[in-house]
């Protein structure tokens, strides 16, 4: 009887994990497909980088507090903090993110949603590069296989979409310069941060939301120490916070900082297998919003790289690493 017991509230709990776990996944699918379009229509040009950036560090910062009030990790996290240790497992990934983020706000404006969301897959390159680095974490053959396919996809978007003319600019070397430049620089700082991120949730055994808020509020005091002598710095204290912002400007800031939730949030439920599914589902959705609303179908490039970056995605994320098992 008692078995029976345990088994069925098991099987209850299963299922409940498992709602979770769409529901979860269809939210980050749509926010990571919707998310590049979304920023170009929202963030107007004279809004200042940094204030974006800063602004989503704060939301992201309330939403983990009532994220960990809720489950009841609050109280607990505030005993056991301390100032060396959160900056010994918080502190350079979040210095490393709070330039990404910067990185990828100038991207936004400069490519179009699915090139955008494409170049920005490469951070899988450079993840596995670092966690091999750090971590001593080894790739399957598939694997290898699969981030070469990345790369060439990533080749061929790079070649492609620098010759084109859509993105509000008529300069081909502006394109590159300002928006495939950043988002592969973006992609090698996220790669880093990833394995920095997993080694200190593996050594010092953070939870997801405390890193969150930790990174955030690093990242954020490392953005507002750059302003002294930078230009968005200047521009801050000649025009205001929130030079150039509409209420609309706000949209993207909060889903933006909901995606670094919802990421978490699917990881610790689904583990990374369930996210690559995310990620190849959220470029369909990028795809499809980008010629619903901006009436624009892929380039030529972009088809040809398009099925490049799935089955890359798909492979990787199908054929982990095993060790081989020693012989008696």
């Amino acid at each position: 009887m008692t078995s029976y017991k345990s088994k069925s509230l098991s099987s209850k709990n299963d299922s409940g994990n498992n709602k979770n776990v769409w529901f979860y996944s269809l939210l980050l699918t749509i926010q990571y497909g919707a998310q590049p379009l979304i920023s170009k229509r929202c963030i107007g040009r004279d809004v200042i980088v940094t204030s974006s950036v800063l602004a989503c560090e704060i939301v992201k910062v309330v939403c983990a507090l009532v994220l960990m009030a809720k489950d009841g990790s609050l109280n607990k996290a505030l005993k056991e903090w301390t100032l060396i240790g959160s900056l010994s497992a918080s502190g350079l990934p979040a210095a490393i993110y709070a330039l990404q983020n910067s990185l990828l706000q100038i991207s936004y404006r400069n490519l179009d949603s699915l090139t955008f969301s494409m170049l920005n897959q490469t951070k899988l390159i450079f993840t596995a590069m670092f966690t091999y680095i750090i971590l001593r974490q080894k790739q399957s053959i598939q694997q290898i296989g699969a981030l070469f396919i990345l790369i060439l996809a990533a080749v061929l978007l790079s070649i492609g979409e620098g010759s084109r003319k859509d993105y509000g600019s008529d300069n081909p070397d502006e394109i590159v310069l300002y928006g495939i430049v950043p988002v592969l620089v973006a992609s090698v700082l996220s790669g880093l941060a990833s394995a920095l991120c997993q080694w200190a949730s593996q050594v010092k055994k953070h939870s997801s939301y405390l890193m969150t808020v930790e990174m955030s509020l690093v990242g954020s005091l490392c953005l507002l120490a750059s302003t002294y002598h930078s230009p968005d710095g200047e521009a801050m204290r000649q025009h205001g916070f929130f030079h150039g912002w509409t209420p609309l400007t706000a949209i993207p800031v909060f889903i933006n900082a909901v995606g670094g939730i919802l990421v978490g949030l699917v990881t610790s439920y689904a583990g990374g297998v369930r996210k690559g599914f995310v990620i190849v589902s959220a470029l369909l959705v990028t795809a499809l919003l980008q010629y619903v609303f901006d009436g624009q179908p892929p380039s030529s490039y972009c088809l040809l790289a398009l099925p490049l970056v799935m089955i890359s995605i798909s492979i990787y994320q199908k054929y982990p690493y095993r060790a081989k098992k020693k012989e008696a």
